[in-house]
Formats: C-alpha cells, structure tokens, sequence
C-alpha cells in the first residue's frame, strides 16, 4: 500500500487529468482564457487542471454543441457544490456572468441561452439566505441581454427576470436597484419593429416584465419606491399604448395582458399612491387627444375604478374633476369626453365608498353647464377669443353634464338626493334678485339659459328620488322658489316645473298611466282606482293631510296662473293634467277632490272670460283639461249624479263640440275653430249649482258648500319676484288661505269682496301705482346690495328717527297731555277729521 499524502495535499495528475478526447478542447479554452484576459493571474490560471473547481464544474455545463443545451449531470454536480459550499456563489455567480459576456462579445448565442439557464436553476436552488450572493451578478447578466439588439435575448432576459420575480425572498437587500429595468420594459412595450409577429412578442415580453417588477417591489419597502412619479411616468403610459391595440381576444394578444398588468398594478396601489398612477393617465389621454373618442378613456377608468380598493375610489373622482377644471378652455369634445368618463366613474365609486365628494361633483358640473352657456353666447370657448366653437358642440356638451348629474344622482342614498336637489335649486339664478349666480356677461338671456340647464339637472335628480313622504320630497324650502319658477315668461322653464312637480309628487309611478290621453271618457286601471278607493275609505295618512294644509293651495295657484299664459302649448296642458290628476291620486281625500272640482271649475271660467287675451287653441286646450280631470274625479268616488253631469256634458261635446276635447286639441292637426268664432254654450259647460246639488245629497254634504264658492287664487309676492304683471286685484277667499279651515265649520262667504287695496287701485290707478312700487323695490334691493355697510346703517337710523318722531306726534294727537286746573281743556280735533300718516294707514 502506498503511503497517503498529507490532507489537502495533491498531485496534478491524481484524479484530475482529464480524459483524451477532451484535451484539445481544453486547450483551446485555455488559450482563449489567456487571450481573453478573463484569467487570474499566473500560469496556474491558464492550466484547466490548476483552475479552481467552481470554474471547473462550471466550464463542464458547457457542451462542446450549443444545440445539444446544458449537460444536466454536470449541472447537477454544480448545483450540489454550490449548496455545499454557499460561500461559493457569489464567486460562481461573477464566472458565470463572464463566461456569458465572453459568448455575447462572440456571438455564440446558443452558450448564452445555456448561462442564462444554469443561472436560472442556481437561483431556484439556493436558499433564500443565501440568494443574495446571485442576485447582483444575475442582474448584470440581465443588462447585457436587455442591452443587446437581439430581440430573441431581449426575450430570453424578460423570461428570466419573471422567475425571478415570483421568488419569495426573506432576506432584505439594501443596495438592489430596478431603475434600469423600469426604463428598459417600457421601451419594450413601445417597440416598432418591422415583422408584427416580432413586434407583439417583444410588447407582450416587456408588458410582463413591468408585471415582474411590479411585484418585486411593491411590497418591499426596502426596494426602490415604483410608485414614484419618475416611475409610473414610465410604466403607465407604456401599458396604455398596448391596451389602446384592438386586438383579437385572445390569451396572447398585448392588450389581454396589459389590462391584467394594470388591474394587477392598480390593486397593489395604497392611498398614498392613487394619485401618481391616476396622473399619468389623464397626461397620455390629452397628449394623445383620445377624450373625444370616449371609448378608450371609458374602458381605461373602468379599469381603473374596479381595480383599486374602493375606499380610494374618491381619489379617482377628484383627480377627474380637477382635469376638468383644468381643461375649462378646451374643446368642447374633450369637456364632453372628461365628463362622460366622469359620468362612468362617478357611478361606480357611488355604488361603493360616496364620501363628502357628493357637493363638490354636483358643483363642478354645474360650473361646468354655467361656463358652457357664456361659450355658447361669446362663440369662443377661451377668453383670448381664439378657438371658436359652436352652439351643436355645447349643446352636447350640456347634455353630457345634465346626463352626468342623472346617472350620479341614481346610486345616492335618498336623503343625499334630497341634499342636492336642495344645492341645485340654490345654484338657479333669479333675474333682478340673484344676478351674480349667472355668467356677468351673458345677460338675461344668458340666465334664462342658464336656469333652463340647471332645471333640467333638477330634473334629472328628481327623477331617481322616491320618497313615501311629500313633506320630505317638497319641504318648503324646496317647493317656494321651485313654484316661483313657474310664473316666468318663459315656456321652458315652466315645463320643466310642472315636470317636476309632477315627478316629486308621483310616489305611485303613475304618471305615465295619468297622462292627458286623446279619448274621452279617461280610463283608468283598475288597480290605481281600487288604490284611491280604499284611500278615501280609511282616510290619507297625517303626512299628507299636513302637506294639503301646507302647500296645496299654493299647488293649486300656481296651476291656474300658469293656464293664463298665452306661451302655452300642448305639452303645458298635458303637464298639467298630469300634475292635477297625480295629486288627486296621491292626496285621495274628499277635501282635495273638492278643491281640484273647485279649480276645474275656475279653469272654465277663466277660458270663458273675454278679458284674456288667449289664442283659440289656449282657450280649447283649458276646456279639454277640465273635461279629462272632471272626468278622472268623477271615478275617485263623488256621487253618481255628479258623475251623471259630467259624462252628460262630455257626450254632448262629442257630438257637437268636438274642439272641447283632448281628441280635437291635441292631436298632430287640431281641429279647431277660427279665431274669433268660438262659441261655447251652456249645454257644453259644466254647471257649478247642478255639481253642488248632486254633493248636497250625498256623503259630500259638508263640503257642498264649498264648492258653492268660487275658487279665486291669491296675490303673492312671488308676482312680484318673478316680474310678472299681477294676474288677481283681489284677495281670495279666507278659506283658502286658512290652512284650519274644516267642512264642520259653517262659514258664510262674504257677500262682497272688496279691500282696500281695491279701492286704492280705483282711486289712484293700478297700473301706475303697481309699476311705480316695482320701480322703488328695484331701486332698494340695488341700493342694500351695493351701498357701504355704513351708508345703510345711517340710513335706517334716519328712517328709525323719522318713524318715532311721526309716532310721538301721533299719540299726542290721540292723548293730549292733561290740562292746567282751573283751564279749560280746547276742544280736540275730531277723528275723521285727523290726517293719519301713510305708514300708520293699514
């Protein structure tokens, strides 16, 4: 036996000489290692056999064929070194990355693809304490290959950095950087190459590396923050670019997998993140001008919407509207396509986390609508007056906003519909009272334009809210100014209030089964009428006997006022039937279908009267209106007789008095006689003394009475508000106006009705004196909303000082202090003799 060498000790030939028919190819790679430079210094480095064993094991992955891939039982044997000795692998790591720079320098691409593999599989291997040490040398590998212009290596570094990614590591890194990639996948997502097929492979390889980055460090808060704004300038447009591709849906297509990456990204985002990954894509939809299509941003904000955690979802809302506010002097098209997009993502973050974003999106839009209106008039939409636009363009665009306001107002909670209709109506300017809520420029017209949009807006939200309490959907703070709206002039604006009205009112949905039909008798379901008939059984609840007390009245007023206007068209009085016959359906008491007789009643009257100035056709439409709601009253429940009157008086309109009906008035081509020929007799009008006999003898008895008296509406100061001539030179009845009036108490109507302002008017001339309180009152609200604070305060003071002394006078007058004793008192002045100064005057 021969004696053994020390340990650690060897001979160059024991064990290690290599077999025959490799030596030349050892040779040569030692020679190329010398002439390389890549060896350590010394003649041992050169000498295959003197080489550490790490470049050994490494140097035998390599076949002697590329095409024949790495020698899995070597790699083996490097893989159990490398786990015997950990130590090892950063040193293994760097030799392997030069032999990879050696074959890349000399185009042996095939040992590339072997380096990048047995990498590979030294990463999969190690340990996670131990990964670091391969990291770094795997990551300068990825460079070179990122770097090359090959796009099949660009390809293979991608392939290999997603197995990287999806390594869970325990270990933290301090000193890693993706800075290089972040930039180097987004160039990729933007390659142009000639061959598509190429092109779709190198988009689709740096899409999915983004993703690789994106979960390598998203979660590390030691890595390099991605959701810096250097970085998501970078990757977000880059991931746009390939989801704006139509291609076909397929697994493989660039824009399947891009909208997974940014699903992916987005549902990664915290709260302090929202806004630089929002920012981005508002900067690529105006770089590329792709707001008017619609379409991309839409899906782009669904995306994004369902992809974040919805507590953040107000982020999103805001950064949208503050892009809005941004582009005021835009195209129209690109307002209309942020507000669609609003449109879209306003619904969706309502359906989950709302927030206090609800005002601030309604008073956007708004402003919006406010500002498109002074466009329209001006014709240019920025102020240097140099982009024109065009009334079709913001027209659109108004119904975009309008539209907008709709669909949000839908996925609000009750009571915050409530708030903004509330807001909306505080936001409709008032000629002569609120100017300054209108555009300064616009003028009236502008107002009268900007009260139709905002109308229209109420509209819309009006249409979402339901409400089984009519206290809660028209408060009064609501339903004053809504009614004052529906004395203006203009035709619109008072369609739009009976609209809505008629929406806020209609708890039952049964507008649309109420409307003003073209044939006489009405009919009417038989589940509506079996609804009201067990209503006026069992008596309207107390929230509706509190609102007919409140505001029925003024609903009543307001309704004849408006059938006084000449402006009047078909679409008014069908509103109005509407809004009358909804009201009898909801408020089904006895009180209210006597008051609403009262009204019809009125209605003929006033189409009888020739102190109007009505056309034929308003007069025919006012006759028609009150036979379809005569005739939908006598179904609720009156007396037979009284139902007998009115079907009567109807036939005989059929036959004779065509024009008197829905049928002839409001058809395409109504058949109505000429002006100046209308002739209305008896037989053909509905009698107030017959209606109030057929009560008298039924259940109907206590209200008979007042049916007996005319309805005659008031004078209010909303006349005067809405400048409006005033239509009533007479007080209506007490009864009326008093909300405790009850059928039990037996009040007689007075005999005359006459006031003192009837007299005044008589002696000094209404008109005149009507015309000169207008101008005074103009004159004060001018006057206290410029004047200085100090200038009124002295010239209430004056008024103040002015009154009591006229007040000392006057009770001197009326107590004159006591006389000395032993004088006579002189003789007083007697009191109808006394001048009273105007103000004491009542």
């Amino acid at each position: 036996m021969p004696r053994s060498l020390p340990r650690g000790v060897s001979l160059p030939w024991a064990g290690a000489v290599p077999a025959v028919g490799q030596a030349p190819r050892r040779l040569l790679q030692d020679c190329g290692a010398m002439l390389d430079h890549q060896t350590a210094a010394g003649v041992c480095g050169c000498c295959w056999a003197l080489r550490p064993r790490y470049k050994r094991l490494v140097d035998n992955i390599f076949p002697e064929d590329p095409q024949d891939g790495l020698v899995k039982a070597n790699m083996e044997k490097l893989t159990f070194f490398a786990l015997s000795a950990p130590e090892k692998l950063d040193r293994i790591a760097a030799y392997l990355s030069e032999r990879l720079t050696r074959e890349l320098n000399r185009h042996r691409y095939g040992y590339v693809c072997i380096a990048m593999e047995a990498m590979e599989q030294l990463l999969l291997a190690c340990h996670c304490q131990s990964i670091n040490l391969l990291v770094e040398s795997f990551l300068s590998m990825l460079r070179l290959l990122l770097e090359a212009d090959r796009p099949h290596l660009q390809m293979l570094a991608t392939s290999s950095f997603v197995r990287f990614a999806n390594i869970e590591e325990d270990t933290p890194s301090y000193h890693r950087s993706y800075d290089f990639f972040v930039s180097r996948f987004s160039q990729m997502c933007h390659a142009n190459h000639h061959d598509p097929d190429v092109r779709s492979r190198i988009r689709m390889s740096g899409i999915c590396g983004l993703q690789g980055v994106v979960r390598k460090t998203v979660d590390d808060e030691l890595q390099v923050n991605i959701w810096e704004s250097r970085h998501m300038e970078q990757i977000v447009p880059a991931l746009l670019v390939n989801l704006e591709e139509h291609a076909p849906a397929n697994s493989g297509s660039p824009a399947e997998q891009t909208e997974v990456c940014f699903r992916e990204l987005l549902g990664r985002a915290a709260y302090g993140h929202i806004n630089n990954a929002i920012r981005p894509v508002l900067m690529h939809l105006d770089r590329h001008g792709l707001w008017e299509g619609q379409s991309f941003a839409v899906q782009c904000f669904q995306i994004i919407m369902y992809s974040i955690q919805s507590q953040h979802s107000h982020l999103v809302i805001q950064q949208l509207l503050g892009h809005l506010d941004a582009n005021s002097h835009s195209s129209p098209s690109v307002r209309a396509g942020i507000v669609g997009v609003l449109s879209e993502a306003a619904v969706i973050e309502a359906s989950g986390s709302v927030g206090p974003a609800v005002l601030e999106v309604i008073n956007t839009l708004l402003r919006q609508l406010r500002q498109s209106v002074h466009y329209q008039l001006t014709g240019y939409y920025d102020n240097a007056a140099e982009h024109e636009t065009s009334w079709t363009e913001e027209e659109a665009l108004q119904d975009a906003v309008v539209a907008t306001i709709g669909s949000f107002a839908n996925m609000l909670p009750v009571y915050q519909r409530s708030e903004v209709m509330l807001f909306i109506m505080g936001k409709i300017p008032v000629p002569g009272i609120y100017p300054a809520l209108g555009s300064p420029d616009a003028g009236l017209e502008g107002s009268r334009m900007i009260q139709v949009m905002l109308l229209r807006s109420l509209q819309q939200v009006a249409q979402r809210y339901s409400s089984t309490n009519l206290l809660t959907a028209l408060p009064s703070t609501f339903l004053k100014p809504l009614l004052s709206f529906a004395l203006m002039e203009d035709a619109d604006i008072r369609l739009l209030v009976l609209s809505i009205l008629t929406t806020l009112v209609d708890r039952r949905q049964n507008a649309a089964r109420l409307t003003c039909v073209k044939s006489v008798p009405l009919s009417v379901s038989r589940m509506e009428l079996d609804a009201v008939a067990l209503q006026l059984r069992d008596g309207s609840s107390r929230q509706d006997d509190l609102f007919t007390r409140k505001h029925a009245q003024h609903l009543y007023r307001h309704a004849y006022l408006t059938c006084r206007e000449e402006s009047c068209g078909r679409s008014h009085y069908q509103a109005l039937f509407t809004l009358m016959a909804v009201l009898s359906v909801e408020l089904a008491n006895e009180e209210v279908l006597v008051d609403l007789v009262r009204l019809a009643l009125a209605l003929q009257e006033l189409a009888l009267s020739n102190q109007e100035s009505l056309s034929v056709f308003n007069r025919c439409s006012i006759h028609s209106v009150c036979a379809a709601l005569l005739n939908l009253l006598s179904q609720h429940g009156p007396p037979s007789s009284l139902c007998q009157h009115i079907t009567q008086v109807i036939a005989r309109r059929q036959v004779d008095a065509p024009h008197l009906l829905p049928d002839a008035v409001f058809s395409d081509t109504p058949r109505l006689p000429a002006e100046g020929e209308l002739q209305v007799g008896g037989a053909f009008l509905f009698v107030q003394s017959e209606m109030s006999e057929a009560l008298t003898a039924s259940s109907y008895n206590a209200l008979a009475e007042r049916l007996s008296v005319p309805y005659v509406p008031q004078l209010t100061d909303e006349d005067h508000l809405t400048r409006r001539k005033s239509v009533v030179d007479v007080a209506s009845l007490q009864m009326d106006a008093d909300p405790q009036w009850r059928p039990h108490m037996q009040q007689k109507p007075p005999k005359e009705q006459i006031t003192f302002q009837t007299l005044k008017n008589a002696v000094e001339g209404g008109a005149h004196v009507e015309e000169e309180e207008e101008r005074r009152r103009m004159q004060m609200v001018e006057r206290f909303q410029t004047a200085p604070f100090e200038e009124l305060a002295a010239h209430c003071g004056a008024r103040a000082t002015w009154l009591q002394s006229k007040l000392d006078q006057l009770d001197l007058m009326i107590h004159p202090p006591p006389s000395p004793p032993g004088q006579v008192a002189p003789r007083s002045t007697p009191l109808h003799q006394m001048k009273f100064p105007d103000l004491c005057v009542y």
